[in-house]
């Protein structure tokens, strides 16, 4: 019977402790299988990136194809790209029939680049070439609680990426893109701005955020505030000669450093990922540039409370890695909002992985 040693001593006078042990359950051939299956989770992964990179969705389009005939489309060898499917079709990303061609399923169209809903570059950022170097180190991250990434690249995480990574850099903008316009949407439809003149998107990359805010509400003005190199790419309907350009404006600018916009209402996504430091300066740079009874919106994925945990979770250990940040519970968002002077109220699900903190700028 298998055994296992348990924290409880007995010592009767004049002997040595002896540890006492329990009987414990045989491990099943399911469990034993399950987390075989999960340490080679990296080939999962390399699987989906090599078959986003080969353009595979793509070439499948709407019609089931054999190995064979999707080969001659992205240029692979045959045998090699059946191997590849074969391994997707076990995780429900493509399908095989019984004459041995190969269908799309729900995930599977998701690597179309063309899917309004599309994940493919959110796929290659993910599994990027500096995370397979960074991945390895996650133990003396845990040990450290910092990031490993200058140790690996000599140098900070964006200024690797802009300056000797140019492809990745392309690929992490185009994720990103595609990542905040999915979220505009679903930002756009939860927040009630029709008591406000002003909004300020803190942080807002290229303004798809805004942009929505702004179609929803003809009457609304607003502010995009970001790093100069982000700003200069915004949305083209918030630049000059675009839809929107005449009830914008644009300010470039380190919210980390200080925020001079004025607002009724300030929306933060997703960047209150840094070290605790650079979050506590952004908001309280927020705290200080609003006026009293401003309205601040953060919005940010969790690791508590979530459908997503699975994703989140493992976006809050790559965080760790590449710049010592952090995703948040529901709670350590709420405390740091209240420690930089926020008065916090409701906290509402925008979508299955993004909450909203509703907050105020005491009089």
């Amino acid at each position: 019977m298998t055994t296992t040693t348990v924290p409880t001593t007995t010592t009767a006078p004049g002997t040595e402790p002896t540890t006492a042990t329990a009987p414990t359950a045989p491990t099943t051939p399911q469990v034993s299988m399950r987390l075989r299956e999960l340490v080679f989770g990296a080939a999962c992964a390399a699987a989906v990136r090599a078959a986003a990179g080969l353009g595979v969705a793509d070439a499948l389009q709407d019609t089931p194809r054999t190995a064979e005939d999707l080969a001659g489309a992205v240029k692979t060898d045959a045998r090699a790209l059946r191997r590849l499917l074969r391994a997707l079709a076990c995780y429900g990303i493509f399908t095989e029939d019984a004459d041995g061609r190969f269908a799309h399923t729900d995930m599977s169209r998701l690597l179309r680049e063309d899917d309004p809903h599309s994940l493919r570059y959110i796929a290659l950022w993910c599994t990027e070439p500096w995370t397979w170097a960074a991945w390895p180190k996650l133990d003396k991250a845990v040990r450290t609680g910092g990031s490993v990434f200058g140790e690996l690249y000599g140098k900070e995480f964006f200024d690797y990426l802009h300056e000797d990574a140019h492809d990745s850099a392309h690929v992490f903008n185009r994720a990103m893109t595609t990542s905040s316009m999915q979220s505009a949407r679903d930002v756009a439809q939860l927040l009630d701005l029709s008591g406000a003149s002003t909004v300020a998107d803190i942080g807002g990359g290229q303004g798809h955020v805004l942009a929505g805010l702004l179609e929803k509400y003809p009457g609304l003005k607003g502010t995009l505030f970001d790093l100069p190199r982000v700003v200069e790419n915004a949305d083209p309907r918030l630049r000059e000669g675009g839809a929107l350009a005449d009830r914008v404006t644009i300010v470039p600018g380190d919210c980390r450093r200080s925020l001079p916009v004025d607002a009724d209402v300030y929306v933060i996504k997703n960047i209150l990922e840094w070290d605790d430091d650079s979050t506590a300066r952004t908001l309280r740079n927020v705290v200080g540039a609003a006026r009293p009874g401003a309205r601040v919106v953060v919005i940010e994925n969790l690791v508590d409370d979530s459908p997503s945990m699975k994703f989140t979770t493992s976006m809050d250990l790559l965080l760790l890695l590449n710049v010592g940040g952090a995703k948040h519970t529901k709670e350590s968002m709420i405390t740091r909002m209240e420690a930089a002077g926020l008065v916090v109220g409701e906290v509402s699900p925008v979508n299955s992985y993004l909450h909203a903190f509703e907050s105020v700028v005491p009089g």
